[in-house]
C-alpha cells in the first residue's frame, strides 16, 4: 500500500479515538486529532498527484475516508444541538444519492472521481467542524461570539455546496441513470 492510501487509512483509524474523545468533553483533544485527520487529506492528495501514486482505491477510499470523518462530528454535534438534524439529513442524503451513482458506474467498470465543487464541499466541512468543536471550550472566552459566527457561516456555507455538487455531480453523470 502506497504512502497517500497508507495516509487516507489512518485517518479512518483516526475517527474512533476523535469519537471518543469527544464523546468523553475532552474537545480540545478531539480538536487537535480532527485537524490532524483533516491535514492527512490534503497531504495524501498532493503525495499521490505529485509521485504518480493515484490509485482505484484511493479515488473511492479517499473521499470516503473524508466523509467518515466529517459525518461522524456531524453526527455527535447534533446530538448537543450544534448541527441541527435535518441539516445531517440533507448532508446524508447527497452522499448516499452519490455513493449509489458511483457505485452503478463501478458496476461497469467506471471509477468516478470527485470533482471541484465536491471537494470544495469537503473543505468547507473540514473548517466548520473544528470551528464547531471550539464553541464547546468556554476558556475561549471573548472570542466565542466570533467563532460561533464562523462556525455558523462555513456550516451553512458547507450546505449550500454540498447542494451545488450534489445537483452537478447528477447532471454531469446523467449518463448512470440508463446503466
Amino acid at each position: 500500500m502506497n504512502l497517500p492510501n497508507q495516509l487516507t487509512v489512518g485517518r479512518i483509524i483516526a475517527v474512533p479515538f476523535f469519537v471518543g474523545l469527544y464523546m468523553l468533553g475532552y474537545d480540545l483533544i478531539a480538536f487537535v486529532i480532527f485537524i490532524g485527520a483533516s491535514l492527512t487529506d490534503l497531504l495524501d492528495g498532493q503525495i499521490a498527484r505529485k509521485y504518480n501514486l493515484v490509485t482505484n482505491f484511493g479515488k473511492i477510499m479517499d473521499p470516503l475516508a473524508d466523509k467518515i470523518l466529517v459525518y461522524s462530528a456531524f453526527c455527535l454535534m447534533v446530538d448537543n444541538g450544534l448541527v441541527p438534524g435535518w441539516m445531517l439529513i440533507v448532508i446524508l442524503a447527497r452522499e448516499f444519492a452519490i455513493a449509489g451513482m458511483r457505485t452503478v458506474a463501478a458496476s461497469e467498470g467506471l471509477v468516478i472521481a470527485a470533482g471541484m465543487s465536491g471537494k470544495i464541499k469537503t473543505v468547507l466541512q473540514m473548517i466548520a467542524v473544528p470551528l464547531l468543536l471550539l464553541v464547546n471550550i468556554p476558556q475561549l472566552g471573548a472570542a466565542l461570539p466570533i467563532i460561533q459566527l464562523l462556525a455558523q457561516g462555513f456550516l451553512w456555507a458547507s450546505l449550500i455546496m454540498t447542494a451545488y455538487s450534489g445537483v452537478e455531480y447528477i447532471a454531469k453523470n446523467k449518463s448512470v441513470f440508463s446503466m
